[in-house]
C-alpha cells in the first residue's frame, strides 16, 4: 500500500501551471516542512525538518492555489511517487515527491495568520474581548434584525 500523512509548513507559495489541451487542469507544486521527530541537537548543523514536495492536480491544485501561501501549516494525503530523468549535464536525477489526494488547514484562520498580523489589526469600536459588539442601551429586542 502506498499511503502517507503528511502535516507541515509551506516553504513558500504554491506554484501553479495551467495543463494544455482539451481539458485545462491545475497543477500544484509546493514544498512542506515536515518536523522530525525526536530529539533537537542544538549544536548540530543537520536541518530538523524535512523538506518534501507535493503536487496536487485539479480542484486540489485550484485549492491549493486559493488558499495556501507561505507559512501556513497543512495536513495532506496521498501516495508517494518516484521517478528519474538524465539532465542536460547528462548525470541521472531522481525525484520523489507525494501526489496529493487530500489536503487541509491544519491550523485555525486566526493561528494561520499569526499573532504579529492579529496584534496590529485595529479593534472595531463598541467590540469587547469576545468578538461581539455591545448593543446601545435602548434597543429594544424586537428591533434588531434576527429572532
Amino acid at each position: 500500500m502506498n499511503r502517507v500523512i503528511l502535516m507541515g509548513r509551506l516553504t513558500r507559495d504554491p506554484e501553479v501551471r495551467y495543463s494544455q489541451g482539451e481539458r485545462t487542469m491545475a497543477i500544484a507544486r509546493y514544498t512542506l516542512a515536515v518536523d522530525r521527530r525526536g530529539r533537537k541537537n542544538q549544536d548540530s548543523t543537520e536541518p530538523t525538518a524535512e523538506f518534501i514536495n507535493c503536487v496536487s492536480f485539479d480542484k486540489t491544485g485550484e485549492f491549493a492555489e486559493k488558499y495556501f501561501h507561505q507559512g501556513m501549516r497543512v495536513l495532506i494525503t496521498g501516495r508517494i511517487q518516484t521517478g528519474s530523468y538524465i539532465n542536460k549535464d547528462g548525470v541521472k536525477v531522481y525525484t520523489f515527491e507525494v501526489i496529493v489526494d487530500e489536503q487541509e488547514f491544519a491550523d485555525s484562520k486566526n493561528m494561520s495568520a499569526g499573532e504579529s498580523q492579529a496584534a496590529s489589526r485595529p479593534e472595531s469600536t463598541g467590540a469587547i474581548g469576545d468578538g461581539f459588539m455591545n448593543i446601545p442601551d435602548g434597543i429594544d429586542d424586537l428591533d434588531l434584525p434576527f429572532n
